[in-house]
């Protein structure tokens, strides 16, 4: 029952997020840049709750954002799934307890996404690309998302850990002996 409880939550903070994304951080932009909400929740997802819920969920959140905002479905789906993955990843080779490692992980997530959205609508749309347009606005995500993991960091650890353990169980230890 309460995996059931966790993932209807999930879903919920999902449609929050996209909220606050289109209607609360369209007003507070540095130089027109919102943060990725979704790079940070999928992060969160991948890191707690392993590769293949992440990459579950980034499927299907990015469906949703691409049928309400997107242009051509799937290229988000595409570029959370592997944000959820690379959390996957971080989970299994770094601690989530530091700070400053998750910092990290949130960086190069919200790197990797713009990386590949960019070069997916690219070869996909064939849009045109200003790279140094492009570098401006990903630092500024950059620096955005950091700042919002910063505050976000404690309540991310104590229910991401409740997460964990509901999710994976016992499994936990086992992948350390």
């Amino acid at each position: 029952m309460k995996k059931i409880l966790i993932h209807f939550a999930l879903i919920m903070i999902c449609i929050v997020l996209y909220l606050l994304q289109t209607i609360f951080f369209t007003n507070f932009t540095i130089a027109g840049v919102m943060p990725n909400l979704f790079v940070i929740f999928m992060l969160y997802i991948g890191l707690y709750m392993g590769r293949s819920m992440g990459i579950i969920y980034g499927i299907m959140y990015g469906i949703f954002i691409d049928l309400w905002m997107g242009k051509s479905i799937g290229i988000t789906s595409v570029c959370l799934a592997i944000v959820g993955l690379l959390g996957g990843i971080f989970d299994k080779n770094f601690s989530k307890d530091s700070r400053i490692t998750v910092l990290l992980m949130g960086a190069i997530t919200t790197i990797v996404y713009e990386v590949v959205f960019c070069i997916v609508q690219y070869v996909i749309l064939e849009t045109n690309v200003d790279i140094l347009a492009f570098i401006k606005i990903l630092s500024i995500e950059v620096v955005y998302n950091i700042l919002l993991i910063i505050i976000l960091y404690p309540l991310m650890k104590i229910t991401g850990y409740e997460i964990e353990n509901e999710i994976k169980g016992d499994k936990i230890l086992t992948r350390y002996f």
